[in-house]
């Protein structure tokens, strides 16, 4: 299968196929509550889309200042894809757009732990949260 993928900076993207896409990458996320991921792309600062023919393969979804520092919301690449370079491309155009004054933060799940240092993410221990209730 050859990929033609195509790489766009705050392009449409709409709560449906945002929903495929995490379905897909096996993100959780609130993939049945359109509305709410409606809102999730309305209130993003950046978002970066990866479409083959199309279809959307990849996003990230970034919460910033672009200023000092850069919250990272989601990354996901459709799973039958992973691995052919499309989320490392999607943090280097965050990084390009974001600058080398902007850091980048974001939390992992567990199963994604070994890939963040392999494009470029240092691993920090000193960080803490409130969870959300749903």
């Amino acid at each position: 299968m050859t990929l033609k993928v195509q790489y766009k900076v705050n392009d449409t993207v709409h709560a449906e196929e945002l929903s495929e896409l995490f379905k897909a990458s096996g993100i959780i996320r609130p993939v049945h509550d359109l509305p709410r991921l409606q809102k999730m792309i309305e209130q993003a600062d950046i978002i970066i889309t990866a479409r083959d023919e199309g279809r959307l393969v990849g996003v990230a979804r970034a919460i910033t200042d672009f200023s000092y520092c850069c919250y990272l919301s989601d990354l996901a690449v459709d799973r039958s894809i992973q691995k052919s370079g499309i989320g490392k491309e999607l943090v280097h155009l965050l990084r390009e757009e974001l600058g080398e004054q902007v850091s980048l933060i974001l939390l992992a799940s567990q199963e994604a732990m070994e890939y963040y240092p392999k494009i470029g993410f240092d691993k920090i221990d000193n960080g803490y949260k409130i969870s959300r209730k749903s």
